[in-house]
């Protein structure tokens, strides 16, 4: 099954959470919390993430932005 567009999954096998952006050929299409580079993942790789993934992942882009490391 596909993950639904939006929704936040962890990549077990780049071992990092991303946003669904979309699905192109056998690939799911995947951006970090808070934007940058989109990576693709296997769909059997990739998992929902859990809350506390997903809190980890917005605390780390928080952080990153105040120490001034994104826009």
């Amino acid at each position: 099954m596909k993950p639904s567009i939006g929704s936040y999954v962890y990549d077990t096998l780049s071992g990092r959470i991303g946003v669904v952006m979309g699905h192109e050929g056998p690939y799911v299409q995947l951006r970090p919390h808070g934007g940058g580079k989109e990576w693709d993942a296997d769909p059997a790789s990739v998992r929902p993430a859990t809350p506390a993934e997903r809190l980890r992942a917005a605390t780390a882009y928080a952080n990153a932005r105040s120490r001034g490391e994104v826009p």
